[in-house]
């Protein structure tokens, strides 16, 4: 049956890998990106394996950007895999706490502008790529994340921002019972995520991870599985619970909520 998937990070890493696997006959791309010349292989690659694919422009670290993104779908989306991420030091266009702001909020925006888009589909999914990482946080501090990253290597922002990508998960299946929802681990990978790491440290870290496409083959198992019970959570292939943080719903609630507030003038 012919679907439309709804890629962000399809340039590099986990996410190119994800939308190679997924392109074939009956399926067409959207490779949502900010670079348009970086994204054009792998739109000829998944034209080369039989589907289709268009390059979107998009920056998760604009909210005008994102909304201006929102605007240019007019079909249904059958499958959203939210992949993109980065880690480091610094902040969005819109002030907030870089890994924050683009792993987390600019995600929230572009789901909750094509929920309308996803409505349409007869079985929709989301796929959020989040990570064992938010394991390490401990506190989400609603300061912290509107300035300018604090810690030296960006880590513990990361991983809050990855407690928020778990948390937008369950209260998106909460409050959208017709679509299916689930968040996952893909393994430790060498990706660019690293790439603000210094030499040699960065190729000492990433000489042992997973590669890109081991990484992307439980995301593309949950993007391809009949059918996911939605709010959960896998650790690669296996569904587990997150942190207690990460399972509270009242937190789960309010991140909503202030995510709704910081991105109002952009709906």
């Amino acid at each position: 049956m012919p679907r439309t998937v709804f890629l962000t990070g399809a340039t590099s890493g986990i996410g190119r890998a994800a939308a190679l696997a997924l392109a074939g006959p009956g399926t067409h791309l959207v490779l949502a990106g900010r670079s348009e010349e970086r994204t054009r292989p792998v739109v000829e690659e998944a034209a080369r394996a039989g589907g289709s694919a268009d390059f979107l422009s998009l920056d998760l670290g604009s909210l005008r950007s994102v909304a201006a993104a929102a605007t240019s779908v007019t079909s249904p989306i059958d499958l959203l895999v939210a992949d993109a991420a980065v880690t480091g030091r610094g902040t969005t266009a819109d002030g907030f706490d870089l890994a924050f702001g683009v792993n987390h909020l600019g995600h929230f925006l572009l789901v909750e502008l094509l929920l309308v888009w996803l409505s349409e589909a007869a079985s929709p999914r989301v796929v959020i790529v989040a990570s064992e990482a938010h394991r390490s946080a401990e506190e989400l501090d609603w300061d912290a994340v509107q300035r300018r990253t604090r810690s030296l290597t960006g880590f513990h922002e990361y991983s809050v921002s990855k407690l928020c990508n778990i948390l937008h998960a369950g209260e998106l299946a909460r409050r959208n019972p017709a679509i299916e929802v689930a968040a996952v681990h893909p393994g430790v990978v060498a990706t660019g995520l690293w790439r603000r790491v210094p030499q040699p440290l960065r190729w000492l870290m990433t000489r042992t991870m997973l590669t890109p496409e081991e990484g992307a083959a439980p995301v593309v198992r949950l993007c391809n599985a009949d059918e996911v019970r939605s709010g959960s959570y896998w650790d690669r292939n296996i569904e587990r619970l997150p942190t207690s943080l990460a399972s509270d719903a009242e937190l789960a609630a309010e991140l909503w909520e202030r995510s709704e507030r910081w991105t109002r003038d952009f709906r």
